[in-house]
Order: structure tokens, then C-alpha cells, then sequence
């Protein structure tokens, strides 16, 4: 039987690595251009810190966690999102009560959904969040960063919707109002809006179900509900984002999926990629670090997938810059080989960072040259019985009409760096 790969977990091969090295990249530096520095955490988490944070009457919780018994007894899961084990690292480490965080992390992610166009099993997330933060600079500047990033890739297809949760209180409030309505056209309802309107009713809101779209539309709205001082933030946040020129819309209904959001809840979307709209998603989450055991502190992030990032980038017309060979080196004849190998050190040693490819596998002078070729590199150094009797190298170029050279080899380096370092 032939051995096949789990479903909704994907290679990536190798003709895309490139863009998703280009795009990591790019989000790593504009990232930590705002400082934040980066941590790395572990996949496997134990299962009650989901079940604490994400909430137990959840997709995630219920049906499209990862989660087994390890050999001591334990319950463990592979992590469905970043922020609980960032939380967690943060208590665990001594890294909050009194401090201020920017931290950002990046790696997989695992859930049990059906798999579809940018939604995968085990997708990959880019994760960044900031503790000890109050005000709504803070959120202003998550999301302003997220626009910088845009703008470095050349996205334009993405909007912002951003909305207001208040505090529990006031969401306390707003629940007793949405119960009262939904309670009143339950029997409009589904079966997963009937489940949510006992534990959770603002879940209804985020139902994806279009026969409930006029209810949900009809439905009364949090921010008339919400408490002074979420109100001044929400406004607050508003006139910061209007100062830096990031434009937004206000989506009542914007409600997250996860229970630890309050205050700011945010979203980067798109229609570029069918029915998968939201991109980077975010907000704060105040009451987390104390739910999970440690003491009150503010808190706020946002994380993307980086598989619909990909999907994105491409759907924009982007391409990453090309990653060719810089030399290929061509041996041939009794003890080309061997000066190959030693030729290939000493430029990797005099230019860190330049990709040498060494011939492997012999064959002719004129089918290393088509490997050379095929490369892609800009120099092809030659190396035969009449350049290993003359101390010397061939420095061919393969993209340009410029004529092949003899190089003495104590001056090879110097002059392949010279040709390397002039991009014509």
C-alpha cells in the first residue's frame, strides 16, 4: 500500500518554500521594527489550557482539537492557536505581572476541520502580542503594523473591520438583550444557535449559516450597549487609526470565535479568496492571563495565516525575488574534483552567504555546462586538466555575453566577489 499523507497536511514544495521564506521574512522584519522580539514555544500543550482559554462550548474545544492520552496519564493537545501558550509561557516564565511585553512567535498550528483553499489541518500562524498595555496605542499600533505589512508586499485587497466587546459587565448586560431576542424567533433558529443562545448567544453572531443572515442582521448591537470607558477607547482607537490614514469600517457583528476577547476586536479581510475572507484577526483579551492563573494584566495581538498570506500574495500578482545560484562550479579530469570541493570553501569562506554549487555525478565538459545553465548561476568556474597544470580557473559568465576568463587562483576570489558585488 502506498503511504500517503494525513489528510489537510500539506508539503510544501520546493518551488513554493521560496515565497513562503520571502513572505516569513517580511513579516519578521517589519514586526520587529516596532519591537517586538520573538519567542518560541512548544506544540504540545496540556489540554486544560485550552479548555480555560479558548472556552469548552467551542468548535475548536469540542470537535477540532488534537488531544490524547499520554503514557503518564496526561491529557495533551497539539496547539489549535498561539495565544493560550503564549499566556501560559508568560506566567510560567515570570514574564508579565509587572512588565510590559511585545512578543511576537511563528510555527504550525492543528485542527481538525474540513480541509479547504487556505484552511488546513495543520496550517501555519504568525503570532504577535503585547502585555502590560492598557490604552488603545497599543491596539492602534497592532493594527497600523498590519497596514505597514500590506504595503511592503504590495497586498491591496484587504479592508479592516474593526468592532467594540466592552468589558464583561457590560457584555453581561448585552447578553441578558440578546438572549430576549433570540429566545424570541427560536424557532428560526439552528440547532448550533439553539446550543449557543444557553452558553454563549454573541457565538450566534458569528454564524456562518446564511439561512440566520436577516436575524443576525436584525439583532440589537453591542456598541449601544457598551460601558463609558470601552467607549472612549473604541473612540480613542478610532481617531488614531484615522491620524495614521488606515482606513476602517465599523462591523457591529464582528465578534471573534474565541471567549477571551473584550474591548477591541479586529479584522484584515478579503473576497480574494472565495469564501475564506479574514486574513489576520485580533483583539484584546484582558482577563486571560488571570483566567489562566496568573494576575490581572492587559493584553492584545492578532495573528495571520501564513497559508492565506501565500494565497493572497499570489492572488496580487507578487512573486518573490528569485533565489538563483550564484557560481556553479565545472570539474573536470583526474583531480578536478577534489580542487572543486576546495575552490567551493574558499569563496564560501570569502563570501558568506553566496550559493556555490559544486558538479556532482560527473559527466562531459558540455553537459556540466547545460547543468551550469540550468542552475541559473551567474558564473560558471571552470576547472580542467590544462586550468589544474596552470594554477588557474576558468570564470565563465552564463548571463551576459561577456567572454570566458583565466584567472590565476590567489586572485580568483577577488575577482569573482568584484563581478558578484556589480549587478549588470
Amino acid at each position: 500500500m502506498q503511504v500517503k499523507a494525513v489528510k489537510g497536511m500539506n508539503d510544501i514544495l520546493p518551488e513554493l518554500t521560496g515565497t513562503w521564506q520571502y513572505l516569513e521574512s517580511v513579516v519578521r522584519d517589519v514586526v520587529q521594527s516596532y519591537g517586538y522580539a520573538e519567542i518560541r514555544l512548544p506544540l504540545l500543550e496540556q489540554t486544560e489550557l485550552f479548555k480555560r482559554s479558548i472556552g469548552e462550548v467551542t468548535d475548536i474545544v469540542e470537535k477540532e482539537m488534537y488531544t490524547f492520552l499520554d503514557r503518564g496519564g496526561d491529557s495533551l493537545t497539539l496547539r489549535p492557536e498561539a495565544t493560550a501558550g503564549m499566556v501560559r509561557a508568560g506566567i510560567t516564565n515570570g514574564l508579565l505581572y509587572n512588565q510590559r511585553q511585545k512578543l511576537w512567535t511563528m510555527g504550525p498550528m492543528f485542527r481538525r476541520e474540513r480541509p479547504q483553499r487556505g484552511r488546513y489541518r495543520q496550517f501555519h500562524q504568525f503570532d504577535v502580542e503585547a502585555y502590560g498595555f492598557e490604552g488603545p496605542d497599543v491596539d492602534a499600533e497592532l493594527i497600523i503594523m498590519c497596514a505597514r505589512l500590506w504595503q511592503r508586499l504590495g497586498i491591496d485587497k484587504l479592508g479592516l473591520q474593526i468592532n467594540s466587546l466592552g468589558v464583561p459587565a457590560s457584555r453581561a448586560r448585552y447578553r441578558e438583550i440578546l438572549v430576549e431576542y433570540f429566545s424570541g424567533v427560536k424557532n428560526q433558529l439552528d440547532q448550533d444557535s439553539i446550543r449557543r443562545l444557553e452558553v454563549n448567544p454573541l457565538r450566534i453572531l458569528d454564524s456562518k449559516n446564511p439561512d440566520l443572515s436577516a436575524l443576525i442582521e436584525a439583532a440589537p448591537v453591542m456598541l449601544d450597549y457598551l460601558d463609558a470607558e470601552s467607549a472612549e477607547h473604541f473612540a480613542e482607537l478610532k481617531c488614531l487609526l484615522e491620524a495614521a490614514g488606515v482606513a476602517y469600517e465599523v462591523n457591529p457583528r464582528l465578534v471573534r470565535g474565541l471567549d477571551y476577547y473584550n474591548r477591541t476586536v479586529f479584522e484584515w479581510v478579503t473576497d480574494a479568496l472565495g469564501s475564506q475572507g479574514a486574513v489576520c484577526s485580533g483583539g484584546r483579551y484582558d482577563g486571560l492571563v488571570e483566567i489562566l492563573g496568573g494576575r490581572p494584566t492587559p493584553a492584545v495581538g492578532w495573528a495571520m495565516g501564513m497559508d492565506r498570506l501565500v494565497d493572497l500574495f499570489h492572488a496580487c500578482g507578487g512573486e518573490a525575488p528569485a533565489t538563483a545560484c550564484d557560481v556553479y562550479i565545472v570539474a573536470v579530469g583526474d583531480g578536478a574534483l577534489e580542487q572543486g570541493f576546495v575552490l567551493a570553501e574558499e569563496v564560501r569562506d570569502a563570501r558568506p552567504g553566496t550559493c556555490v554549487e559544486v558538479n556532482l555525478g560527473g559527466g562531459s565538459f558540455k553537459s556540466q555546462l547545460k547543468r551550469a545553465d540550468k542552475s541559473a548561476a551567474r558564473f560558471a568556474l571552470i576547472l580542467g586538466e590544462t586550468e589544474l597544470k596552470n594554477d588557474c580557473v576558468g570564470l565563465k559568465p552564463l548571463r551576459s555575453t561577456e567572454d570566458q576568463n583565466s584567472i590565476s587562483r590567489d586572485k580568483l576570489v577577488a575577482t569573482l566577489s568584484s563581478k558578484l558585488d556589480n549587478p549588470a
